[in-house]
């Protein structure tokens, strides 16, 4: 490795690795710089590994934009790549009548966002789909999707090394500066760091992203609060008998306790939101009781002690409860006066869907595709 690269990833997580392979596949130098051990563990390790279609977000955002874009995108590289990945459809029921006029809403932004393909559904009708769901009303969404996350992310990494670049782990980047037009890094661990030249850099770290931009010399000003949204899931003891993802209609703060599958069709259940000041990926058995009573809206029959805990993620918000959701984040020098640094804020989800289509955009806007 020399002590120059043009383009610098930081992050080998999918948004990460989706980046650094659009910009390799274009004929850059691209060098991903990873502080864990391997690949994928952080946000990436810790989703539902949903394929969204792009209903909920508002007409025009990043979110709507690259979730409807990289939903096909995403399908379609699976579908050439081998990565497992099933279009698996989901219901948005409605376990109120009240709830209706929220279905309506949600078709309609889904509308407005380019999705035509939602059905509306009467009880009996999502009945007969799913015999053991109690709802007043339904959405079906067929475009809708699960994804094999560390599955895609081997991929990309592979893309990225057969088109020339580089993917190092254990590798953090301790601080930066800007030097006659490029940005001068500090990288490895403290004891052992070692310069290294970039014309570009990609700050793509996630939960530490406000964090490194900090340390590249980004002014306060600049960097958007980060807040800290923890979701827990619990996975099901047992068969599952839904064949397609359940979402209630969307809670404050996030999408409410849903049912997502995994390939083999193994049912877990989340996430919910707690707000929480520091890294904490516990999940409390605690929670059970409001996972089951949250869940018995839309399956009454949900067997007693059916629930144990599996994992929990946090998502990197950028505004805190009770204020409306925020957009993707794109922070150039235009906004923040280091020239060749980008820095993403607030990738959450639909980030894993978004890949691809953030990705191919990024380049676009790096002027270097």
């Amino acid at each position: 490795m020399s002590d120059h690269a043009e383009c610098v990833v930081i992050g080998a997580g999918v948004v990460g690795l989706a980046v650094a392979r659009a910009l390799a596949e274009s004929g850059h130098e691209v060098l991903v710089l990873e502080a864990e051990a391997a690949i994928g563990t952080g946000i990436s390790a810790r989703s539902s590994e949903v394929i969204h279609a792009g209903l909920y977000y508002p007409q025009g955002s990043l979110k709507a934009q690259w979730c409807v874009e990289g939903r096909e995108r995403l399908y379609a590289y699976c579908a050439e790549h081998g990565v497992e990945h099933r279009r698996c459809g989901k219901l948005i029921v409605a376990t109120d009548p009240a709830q209706r006029a929220q279905l309506d809403h949600i078709e309609a932004s889904a509308r407005a966002n380019g999705v035509t393909d939602l059905r509306r559904l009467e009880a009996a009708e999502a009945t007969a789909l799913e015999p053991a769901l109690r709802c007043a009303a339904a959405l079906h969404s067929p475009s809708t999707g699960i994804v094999d996350s560390h599955g895609l992310m081997l991929s990309l990494r592979g893309d990225i090394e057969r088109a020339g670049g580089f993917v190092v782990c254990r590798t953090p980047v301790l601080d930066g500066q800007c030097r006659a037009g490029f940005l001068q890094l500090r990288i490895g661990p403290d004891a052992h760091s070692r310069p290294l030249i970039a014309s570009h850099v990609i700050n793509c770290a996630g939960l530490g992203a406000q964090d490194l931009a900090r340390r590249l010399g980004v002014a306060e000003a600049s960097i958007p609060p980060l807040r800290y949204a923890k979701g827990s899931y619990f996975a099901l003891k047992g068969a599952c008998p839904f064949a397609r993802l359940i979402y209630p209609v969307p809670e404050p703060g996030g999408l409410g306790v849903h049912l997502t599958l995994d390939r083999a069709g193994r049912a877990r259940f989340g996430p919910d939101v707690e707000w929480v000041q520091h890294l904490d990926f516990e999940v409390d058995p605690m929670r059970t009781g409001r996972f089951s009573a949250a869940i018995r809206r839309y399956w009454p029959e949900l067997p007693d002690g059916a629930l144990q805990p599996a994992y929990a993620g946090i998502r990197p918000k950028l505004v805190g409860p009770g204020a409306p959701g925020a957009d993707f984040c794109v922070q150039g020098p235009r906004e923040h006066g280091i020239p060749g640094l980008v820095n993403l804020f607030g990738i959450e989800s639909p980030g894993l869907t978004a890949a691809l289509a953030l990705a191919r955009d990024l380049c676009e806007r790096l002027s270097l595709q």
